[in-house]
């Protein structure tokens, strides 16, 4: 599979969009002003415990007071904090740790809408093949590296660099087939940055920031790139000259493959990646079949509805729904990446009598899966003929990165309609007549709501008015929103 990378890059936004066979894939964004946190360290104070919630609040300088669960508290924490040696699991929150204690946090997920940053004390640093574990003399190896004979000869390696007592490590899925001296190059480097970082924490203020990750343009050379990758293409020279600093120390095999992207034409137009942005925003995503899925984000969960629209099939009912959602199995696993929707997930297949066919479409569904980069996990099809499944979400979704909620609907995805708001009027009108003397009534709506009011509407004001006993004006304004009125007295 040919893969393939570009760098977009203004003064104020980075952008990287993952291509395969031509067709975009993921899309991440990082801006200036809302740069991702995770990843970074942080000296943290405590500023209130939650026994109930077996839970605990950080303040870290950030808008909103950051969230530390029980389970994410190291065993050397609790052990410092606690006499108790049993299984942390079974601590409870208030016996590790207390309001107004420095803790030292790394954010695992981003403020998402109302909630706050997710925090662990399980330090982690990554590198281009290893992560290094302060204070943890493991070494654990991914899952992803299957073959046996490798698995065990990355472990031997790694094992030997690790000291009693020292630093352990997690052997990263892009360390597969590399040769002993870069991983001892990475090690070497991690154990370096830890030193200083060691050295920041006793100089940080409460609050502060010990540590930030690397940029966005140099992380996608860290974590996205491996031997598939074909070409990375970047369109600024100062980028481009970080790029190749990076991969000549650490990832030398990727430095033939970089490329300045000098061209007019802006490297997002090579391949259509500024229109399918735009139509990761609908609702509505058509397959080529002529079906379509709809795709509803909510902060409880996403769920995606498949339908055959005009594909009528060739032979029967059975085998018309089977291969659309065959197709639109595929087509949301890509969305789902695209759009970097995470949680829980609800699939609204369309129903299947055949219980050869169901296995199919899951089939299809996980093995599609299979190159994401985020995990996920799949159930069967319920009795409903639901598919449930969550993915990991780090990030906030490219709709809430590039959206705001609607002004006028506030965010519920429908308005009022004319007609309603017109009963809305009569109603304020008739309270109005009754608490105040007032010699005239001024209406300020919409134009929809006036056309309506002076059209269809107009026997009804009539009465309004003769049984009021006061005359009625209407008055368009142009600024508000469908659901906005007034009525003035005068």
């Amino acid at each position: 599979m040919s893969e393939e990378i570009l760098i977009n890059v203004t003064p104020r936004e980075t952008r990287v969009a993952l291509v395969e066979n031509g067709v975009l894939q993921e899309v991440f964004i990082e801006r200036t002003r809302k740069r991702g946190i995770v990843g970074n360290i942080y000296k943290g104070k405590v500023c209130r415990v939650l026994p109930g919630m077996q839970a605990a609040f950080i303040e870290m300088g950030l808008e909103r007071a950051a969230f530390l669960h029980a389970s994410d508290i190291s065993s050397a924490l609790q052990d410092e904090d606690s006499n108790d040696q049993t299984d942390h699991q079974h601590n409870d929150i208030t016996e590790l740790v207390r309001d107004g204690q420095d803790i030292l946090v790394q954010v695992i997920k981003d403020p998402l809408g109302t909630k706050g940053a997710r925090l662990t004390t399980h330090i982690t640093i990554p590198s281009r093949y290893l992560v290094l574990l302060p204070d943890n003399n493991n070494v654990g190896i991914s899952t992803k590296i299957e073959t046996q004979e490798e698995r065990e000869r990355l472990k031997t390696i790694v094992s030997a660099l690790v000291e009693e007592g020292s630093n352990g490590y997690i052997i990263r899925t892009v360390a597969d087939g590399i040769d002993e001296e870069a991983l001892i190059s990475d090690q070497k480097f991690l154990c370096k940055l830890w030193g200083c970082i060691t050295e920041q924490i006793k100089k940080a203020e409460s609050g502060g920031v010990v540590y930030e990750d690397l940029p966005l343009s140099i992380r996608t050379l860290r974590d996205l790139v491996d031997d598939n990758i074909e070409k990375v293409r970047v369109d600024s020279k100062e980028t481009f000259q970080k790029l190749q600093q990076f991969s000549q120390q650490f990832v030398p095999q990727m430095t033939e493959r970089l490329e300045y992207y000098p061209g007019e034409r802006p490297i997002f137009d090579l391949y259509n990646v500024e229109d399918e942005l735009q139509k990761a925003l609908d609702r509505k995503v058509q397959l080529k079949s002529g079906g379509y899925l709809i795709i509803d984000q909510t902060e409880a969960m996403t769920t995606i509805d498949v339908n055959t629209g005009a594909y009528v099939g060739h032979r029967n009912l059975e085998e018309t729904i089977f291969k659309t959602n065959l197709e639109a199995a595929q087509a949301i696993t890509r969305q789902l990446r695209l759009r970097n929707l995470g949680g829980i997930i609800i699939i609204d297949f369309i129903d299947m009598s055949i219980e050869d066919h169901k296995r199919q479409v899951l089939r299809s569904l996980e093995k599609s899966l299979e190159r994401d980069h985020a995990k996920s996990h799949i159930t069967e099809v319920s009795t409903l003929g639901l598919v449930e499944m969550t993915r990991k979400r780090t990030r906030e979704s490219i709709e809430h990165i590039l959206c705001d909620t609607c002004p006028t609907c506030d965010g519920r995805g429908s308005i009022k309609s004319a007609e309603t708001v017109c009963y809305e009027i009569f109603r304020e009108i008739i309270r109005e007549a009754r608490q105040f003397d007032a010699k005239k009534l001024l209406v300020l709506a919409s134009q929809d709501v006036v056309d309506l009011l002076l059209d269809e509407e107009s026997s009804s004001l009539a009465e309004l008015e003769s049984f009021i006993e006061i005359p009625i004006k209407y008055q368009v304004e142009s600024l508000y929103s469908p659901e906005q009125y007034d009525v003035v007295l005068m």
